[in-house]
């Protein structure tokens, strides 16, 4: 028997469960994965408390990484004992093992880590739609991202100075602003300090910012819309501090006619194809060292609730990882 950590039902980190489940044989294009590290998301928050409602009872987490044990009927590109990571096509992860398509799976590169692996796919495949495809950055442009010291952040802070932009970013401690900076920011803010917006518009000598990245929802969502220039972009993509509220559309008019967007990685990899080839490229960056995981605690499987209250109390900087 497998073991797993099963949502119960919608609610707190206490309705996450140790418990034995089933794990059979795979079937036609299947692959039975033995999981080796965990990646942890805010997306499991939302799953967990029903913002995103689940069939219970359920088994969170949306990457991992791992080594094949058995392979299906049909199973051609992978074989026993090679290592893989996935991302997305509904939850499951948090278990020692899972049966999962293999068109789900992505090979890990000899120079990148299991651990590093599961950190990396969620948020570095968040990062590159968010970059290259919703807003595609351009050397010369300013780019503002809240969160800049979380797992998403650091991704972004490192890619979009890869690009050439300058990177500003917003960060709660000057700790994490340190962190940010050795990632990529050429201007860190700590909001508890600055008003965001204001220090914006001083780096740019009033111009503003050409796109801004937020992840955190109702506490900036108004404040990063001050941050944009005119045509400027805002690509709204969590709120982990609570729903954006309705608002008044003239008010994006008002404001310079900026465009507003609010995007989902699962969206952006549902053709498998794509997903898989954004995957490799991603894998590869990290291997050429363009793109590092900064993993800030290990904690393993049966501690998914304790690592839930870790990651909704903001007390972590970069990445969470379950090892079984």
């Amino acid at each position: 028997m497998a073991q797993a950590v099963v949502l119960t039902g919608p609610g707190g980190p206490e309705k996450l469960e140790w418990q034995e489940v089933d794990v059979p044989a795979p079937g036609a294009g299947e692959v039975r994965l033995k999981q080796t590290a965990i990646g942890i998301n805010f997306i499991d928050v939302y799953h967990r408390t029903g913002l995103y409602p689940l069939t219970y009872p359920a088994i969170l987490g949306m990457e991992a990484a791992g080594v094949v044990e058995a392979v299906g009927e049909g199973v051609q590109s992978l074989k026993t004992g090679d290592r893989v990571t996935y991302v997305g096509h509904g939850p499951g992860a948090y278990a020692t093992a899972r049966l999962i398509k293999a068109e789900y799976l992505v090979p890990i590169p000899k120079n990148v880590g299991d651990e590093e692996a599961a950190a990396l796919m969620l948020k570095g495949l968040t990062a590159q739609f968010l970059l290259t495809r919703c807003f595609p950055v351009k050397a010369g442009q300013v780019v503002v991202i809240h969160a800049a010291a979380g797992g998403v952040g650091l991704l972004l802070c490192q890619w979009a100075k890869h690009l050439g932009a300058t990177v500003i970013g917003a960060v709660g401690s000057d700790d994490k602003a340190r962190l940010a900076a050795q990632n990529g920011c050429d201007y860190p803010i700590n909001y508890t300090n600055e008003k965001v917006s204001a220090r914006v518009r001083e780096i740019t000598n009033g111009a503003g910012a050409d796109v801004v990245y937020d992840s955190v929802g109702q506490a900036t969502f108004m404040d990063s819309l001050d941050c944009l220039k005119p045509l400027g972009m805002m690509v709204s993509f969590g709120q982990a501090s609570g729903k954006i509220p309705p608002f008044d559309i003239s008010l994006l008019a008002s404001k310079g006619s900026l465009f507003l967007t609010r995007p989902s990685l699962m969206h952006y990899i549902a053709d498998t194809a794509a997903y898989r080839q954004a995957g490799k490229e991603l894998l590869e960056l990290a291997g050429r060292g363009v793109l590092k995981a900064h993993i800030d605690r290990r904690l393993s499987l049966r501690e998914a609730a304790q690592a839930h209250r870790l990651l909704e109390s903001r007390a972590t900087s970069g990445s969470l990882v379950l090892t079984p």
